[in-house]
């Protein structure tokens, strides 16, 4: 089965479009390192619990909204070569394509697929 990475942000809400810019471009750095299918989610409808929530989890404020993501892998080896690759991959420098929100509240993880339906 695949492999997913999976991604929630934080992003100022004024900075829709330049997060579409900073997606797209990383979007075709992940398919040429071997991602199969990049999602990226605005949110429209996400709760603020009272425990626990994803606008807790990533400390959104009210001029935010919470941006969920994922890259489909066809493999965990595929994923850590590609990773390792594009780390190196001048597009995805700071300087060529900055992230239009605070990397320090984004939360992402990698994840064995157990079920697909």
């Amino acid at each position: 089965m695949n492999y997913i990475d999976g991604f929630v942000a934080a992003v100022p809400t004024k900075n829709k479009e330049k997060y579409l810019e900073h997606a797209k471009l990383s979007a075709l750095v992940f398919k040429d390192n071997g991602a199969l299918k990049i999602t990226e989610a605005w949110g429209n409808d996400i709760p603020t619990g009272e425990v626990t929530s994803l606008p807790l989890a990533v400390k959104c404020g009210e001029d935010e909204t919470v941006v969920f993501s994922t890259v489909v892998w066809p493999s965990k080896e595929v994923r850590d070569a590609g990773w390792a690759a594009m780390m190196e991959d001048p597009r995805m420098h700071p300087d060529n394509n900055p992230m239009p929100f605070d990397g320090k509240r984004l939360i992402y993880g990698g994840f064995d697929v157990i079920l697909e339906s």
